[in-house]
Formats: structure tokens, C-alpha cells, sequence
């Protein structure tokens, strides 16, 4: 069954009239994703250092988010996250997951550095796979002065966020290049064909619908020629082998549910190590919720254990 938090968060929404992403432009959509976030996220939590900067990028400037963990030593070397927000890759930015990324960072212990790549449909596909693995890099060649641990720096990435996580792993090993240590996967979107069974049965009264789906693989993707590319769906690229480990979290009221579980099971077939976690009473999304859903607090502080475990020295 549906988390009674769950439910009461759609039931409240449908008494309050909130419109449907699909129905607002998508600077009205982000301005309401960004104005509605205090109702359902924690407070933010204290954090030693919150720094923002921009970085040059292949197509102008990336702005990024550096927070250091509370308690950590100026000038000591900590594992890192490179986090890339969700939001159908239209809305989101540093702001709308400002909290989750200091609780990741306070819970594991790492340094998280969030970026704000491009989004469409201003900058469609492929814009915020460039800006994703250009910010990565950085991270990891500035890792030193930034206080990271070059050889403990992971990627991860909620929905669309996750979908860029997996792609910055596949293309870098791809290119030869040093893969990240752990790739931390909530909900993600690994195949923009949605024909898994789950869009089918979910894809109406969970918060993530079909309508919305569209919406945001219109302005992503606006061309179905590039809905295979592996870039897009991950999922179809031919080689999952030799990829960092991951966790995949997925929810059970999601209709991208179906699409994260084979993607974690394909990188187990392929001899990748991967964890699968369903949180069976939750909608898409929850995660950054944890004012309103108990449940999302127990899946940040999850994956925050998973990070430490995975990039302990």
C-alpha cells in the first residue's frame, strides 16, 4: 500500500489545486518547484563551508555548489559527491536541492559539490550530459583545492539527476578515462522509451505521470531520434561492465520504478557491482521530502552510509 504520508501529500495537493507541471511553462514550473520546496523539505542543516563559484564549461558557464561537512578540519583531505540534481532536466537547480546535499554531506562525511547544468528546452539534449561530465572532471582535476580526495570521488544524482550520474560513469570509462569511485542512483531515468510495465500501471495519480513524463522529454529531447541514444537511456548501452559500484533506489509508486531495478540488474549480469533498494510505499520524488514524508529521511541517511562505506579510505 501507498505510505499514508504519501498519500496525504497527493491528497493535499489535489485539495490546494497545484497545478501539474505539465500545465505551466517551464519558468513558471521552476519557479513553482523552487517556491513550493519549504513546505515538504527539512530545515536546512548547518554545514562547515557553502561556497559558490562558476566554472568555465564547454558552452559557457556551470555554477556549482561546494559544502563541506560539519565537523571537518580545514584543510583535510575527504571523500567527495558530485551531485546532479532531478527536475526532468527542465527545472531544479542548486537551491531546490540545497538540503538533501547537506545531509548527504553531514551524514557521510564527504564534500558534495552540486551543479547546475544547463536545462531545456533552452539547452536541450545532449547540453546537460556535456555540462555534467565537464563538471566532474573539474572536480576531480581542481580535487586537491577543493579538499577532496581525488581517488574518492563519487557521482550520484536524483531522476533526471541520476539518469546524468550513470552516463558520466559509462562515458567515462568509455573515453579511458578514471571512473568515479561509486555512483549513487535515486529513482533514475534509464530509458527515455518508457515502455517498462510500471509506466503502464503508474503513470497517473502518483505525482510523476505520464503527461509530465512527456513534458519533460519534449524539452530534453524534442527529437524521438535521440530517445535510444545511450546518452538518454543509459539502459541501452550494449556494455554495462566495468562501472563503479552503485546503489539504485528506487520507489515502488514510481513510474520510472521498472526502468531503475533492470538497470541495476543489468549492471549486476554485466559483472558491475550494484545494490538494489525499493522503498515499495513511495512515490517519485520523496526523497527530498523529509518534512512530510517520515520515510525519506531513513533514504537520505541510507545513502549517505552507502557513500561512506563505499569511499572509506
Amino acid at each position: 500500500m501507498l505510505h499514508p504520508d504519501a498519500r496525504a501529500l497527493l491528497d493535499l495537493m489535489v485539495e490546494k489545486r497545484i497545478p501539474p507541471v505539465n500545465e505551466l511553462s517551464p519558468v513558471d514550473a521552476r519557479a513553482a518547484y523552487r517556491d513550493r520546496r519549504g513546505f515538504t523539505q527539512p530545515d536546512a542543516p548547518a554545514v562547515a563551508e557553502s561556497r559558490d563559484w562558476r566554472i568555465d564549461g564547454p558552452h559557457g558557464p556551470i555554477p556549482l555548489r561546494l559544502l563541506r561537512p560539519q565537523g571537518s578540519v580545514p584543510g583535510e583531505l575527504l571523500p567527495g559527491l558530485v551531485y546532479l540534481h532531478g527536475g526532468g532536466w527542465t527545472i531544479g537547480d542548486l537551491d531546490t536541492h540545497d538540503v538533501l546535499c547537506r545531509e548527504l554531506a553531514n551524514l557521510s562525511g564527504a564534500v558534495v559539490v552540486s551543479v547546475d547544468y544547463r536545462l531545456g528546452p533552452e539547452a536541450p539534449f545532449p547540453a546537460a550530459v556535456d555540462d555534467s561530465l565537464a563538471a566532474y572532471e573539474w572536480v576531480r582535476r581542481e580535487a586537491a583545492s577543493l579538499g577532496i580526495d581525488a581517488q574518492r570521488l563519487a557521482v550520484g544524482g536524483d531522476s533526471a539527476g541520476g539518469n546524468l550520474a550513470a552516463v558520466v560513469c559509462l562515458a567515462r570509462r568509455d573515453a579511458g578515462l578514471a571512473p568515479p569511485a561509486f555512483q549513487l542512483l535515486v529513482y533514475p531515468a534509464t530509458d527515455q522509451r518508457q515502455q517498462a510495465p510500471s509506466h503502464a500501471a503508474l503513470g497517473e495519480g502518483y505525482l510523476l505521470t505520464r503527461d509530465s513524463m512527456d513534458y519533460y522529454r519534449r524539452h530534453y529531447l524534442p527529437d524521438p531520434a535521440t530517445w535510444t541514444d545511450w546518452r538518454a537511456s543509459p539502459l541501452l548501452h550494449p556494455d554495462l561492465s566495468r562501472l563503479p559500484p552503485a546503489l539504485v533506489l528506487t520507489a515502488g509508486y514510481d513510474p520510472l520504478r521498472d526502468e531503475g531495478l533492470a538497470y541495476a540488474q543489468r549492471l549486476t549480469q554485466a559483472g558491475s557491482r550494484s545494490t538494489h533498494l525499493c522503498f515499495e510505499r513511495q512515490i517519485h520524488g520523496f526523497i527530498t521530502m523529509g518534512r512530510v514524508i517520515a520515510e525519506a529521511n531513513d533514504a537520505v541517511w541510507l545513502c549517505a552510509a552507502a557513500l561512506r562505506h563505499a569511499l572509506q579510505p
